[in-house]
Order: structure tokens, then sequence, then C-alpha cells
């Protein structure tokens, strides 16, 4: 769990981002020496030391001169600690605090952590939907920073990853669980042409296209050793393919700590991480969010994945969100089965990935050291899935 909150000019304490308007009249390039925020070097919402990834920032102070921005130097830039993927930095450009986002350092697979997709869509969905932050400005040199990367609106709020906040009340996932169900169907119910992005993707085909994908992915991954779980699996995908949905926009890894929520009455105030947003099977959405929601008697890989706290705190089960997204949405779930196997078999090959990048020396974040343990649970689990052992 962290909190984000604070002023420019006062103490700042947050994990999760968003965007603001930093348009403004053009002015000399200030370059004073970088001074800290008014924040501890402890403070657990950023990383200091090992995993911490500095950025050229007198380049992208440049850039943004060019643009009419001045960089505040005197502000130091801060990277987020929460997430495994896209690198994200506290920033202060014209004295308002904003958020840097940018890929992770070395090479990325086709089609994940997109700028230029994700930045379209902030430019756009917030017309209908609220909860996305805004952007205003995408750079797509990769000359500045080594690959694009864009501003974002900065929302403040509660973060709550794998820990419930202290004292919380012993029921409160209940509400949070609904929440989420809720904003789901609210965000799938969105006409794509009304906020133009009725071109974003391709929605024919979806589900074989992912299937194929995160096949191709898996081999890679596991390139050269590849486990027997991974081929049964992939077996008995290929066998039951299913027909897409009604295609609707889709976030693609719709989950609580891409909630920001209000710090005191759990309300959400933005949804966050559209980087991989696209128009496709909205059933996919669920089950990529069913695909880290633990329960109290799931087996060990699953637990210590530590995505969200739901394994306690009175969350409803994994059964019981999918009938109320139902429910809400109308969506026929015909098929649902295939689609959540294949979420499982997604966020195995994930966390592999994630493992070969900090065993090719991508990354020195020590958390990415027990991931090839866990992707080889989640194949397990995955099975157990398509054995109908758990939902």
């Amino acid at each position: 769990m962290q909190i984000v909150h604070g002023q420019p000019d006062g103490p700042v304490s947050l994990t999760k981002l968003c965007c603001h308007d930093v348009t403004g009249p053009s002015r000399r390039l200030n370059l004073r020496p970088l001074k800290v925020m008014k924040m501890s070097r402890s403070d657990p919402a950023f990383l200091s030391g090992a995993g911490e990834i500095p950025q050229d920032w007198d380049s992208l102070a440049a850039h943004l001169a060019d643009q009419g921005m001045t960089l505040d130097t005197d502000v130091a830039p801060r990277q987020f600690s929460s997430g495994f993927g896209n690198l994200n930095y506290l920033i202060s450009i014209d004295n308002h605090l904003r958020v840097l986002r940018r890929p992770p350092m070395g090479p990325v697979q086709p089609g994940s952590n997109d700028m230029g997709r994700e930045s379209r869509i902030l430019m756009r969905l917030w017309k209908a939907f609220p909860l996305a932050p805004r952007c205003y400005h995408f750079c797509d040199d990769p000359a500045i920073l080594g690959a694009p990367c864009f501003i974002m609106e900065y929302r403040p709020g509660l973060v709550i990853g794998g820990t419930m906040p202290e004292n919380s009340p012993a029921d409160a996932g209940y509400g949070l669980g609904r929440m989420l169900t809720e904003q789901l169907a609210t965000f799938h119910a969105i006409d794509p042409v009304k906020v133009e992005l009725d071109t974003l993707g391709n929605p024919d085909g979806y589900l074989a296209r992912t299937l194929k994908g995160w096949k191709k992915r898996g081999a890679a991954a596991w390139s050269g050793d590849i486990p027997s779980a991974l081929t049964t699996l992939a077996d008995w995908l290929d066998a039951r393919l299913i027909t897409d949905g009604q295609a609707t926009l889709i976030h693609n890894d719709f989950k609580l700590d891409n909630v920001i929520l209000d710090p005191e009455t759990l309300a959400p105030l933005a949804v966050i991480d559209w980087d991989m947003g696209t128009r496709g099977d909205p059933r996919w959405d669920l089950a990529v969010m069913l695909g880290y929601w633990a329960e109290a008697g799931d087996p060990d890989a699953m637990l210590e994945l530590n995505q969200m706290p739901t394994a306690g705190h009175g969350f409803p089960s994994r059964e019981a969100i999918a009938n109320y997204y139902t429910e809400l949405s109308g969506i026929d779930m015909t098929g649902f089965h295939f689609i959540r196997v294949l979420a499982i078999f997604r966020a195995a090959v994930i966390f592999r990935q994630l493992y070969i990048r900090y065993m090719g020396g991508d990354t020195d974040d020590p958390r990415f050291a027990q991931f090839g343990k866990s992707a080889s649970g989640l194949l397990d689990f995955a099975i157990d899935i398509a054995n109908e052992k758990y939902f």
C-alpha cells in the first residue's frame, strides 16, 4: 500500500501517476543544480539505490524548452517503486508536479509498453470516462531519452498493491471488489466512436491473435528449456479456441493497483496504465483481472504474487466477480473458461519475461529474482484451472 499526496512545494509520496496541461509560453532553459524534493530518500513510494534507473534529464529539459515548457531542475526527479514494466518518474514542470512515463530499458516485446498508443488513448478517453487521466504531451523522438515518452496528469490518491492499508475495515474488500467490477463494466460500455478511438487496434480475431502471440512469447521466454506444462497448456488452448464476442474498448491490465483511490472513502479517482489498451473481447479484461485475484485456497504461486489483497478482507470470490460482471454488462460469458486459462497462461509468460530481464542485466531490482519460480508455478495453476480444480 502506498499513499500519493502533497503539493509541488510540500512533502510528496506517491507511486501511481497521471498528467496535466503542460503547455505554456516559451522561456529560456533553466539549468540550475538539481535539488531533492522535500521527501525522505527512504520513502518506499520511490526507488533508491538498487533498481533506480536515471534518465538524461538535461536532454528532456532541452526538449521541453523547445515545446515552451520548463523542467524545474531545482526539483530532482524521483522514480516510482510501483510496477515492474514501464518506468515512471515524479517531475516538476513549470512549478507543477507531473509524471514522466517511458518504456523499460532494453528491448520490449512487440505491442507492449507502447507510449504512442497510451498517449493517444489518454488524449481522448477522458471525454467519456472521467477516471482516465489526461495526457498533453507525447515525444516520439527516441533521441531524447532512448525511447518514446510522454507527460501525464498527476492525480494524488491511494494505491493499494498486495497489502491493504492499516486499520481498514474487515470487509473493505467487498466494496473494492464490486467497485472494480462496476468500473470495468462502465468502461466496456463506452462507444469507441464517441471518443475517436474506433480505429484503435484490430478487434477481428482478437482471441486467436492473443493466443498465438502469447504462445510465441512463451516459447521465446523459455527458449531452449520448454517446460512440459507450457506445451500442455498450448495444446489445450489450441483445441478450445472460441470465437470473439462483440468488441469493446479494453484496458488489457485492469487491476486494483492500476486504480488510484480516495484515501478516506476508497472511491476511485483514476484508472492508469493504458499502454496495452485496444479494442477486443471485453471478457479478456475480466479474465486478466481475475488472473491477479488470489483466493485463500490457491496454491503458493498465486498467493506469493501478492498483486492484490483479495485472499482476505472480505473480497468476493473470482466466481462471484464474474457473475456480477455478467449481471452488469449483459455480456454472454459462453466460453469464458478458455479465456480464463489463457489469461493465467499470459501471466506466467509475463513473469518469465521479467525474470529474463533480470537475468540479462536489464534491471538489478531484487524483486525480479523470484519471478522464474513464479512463472513455473503459474503454468501449473493454469493447468489446474483448465481441469476445473479452481474457478
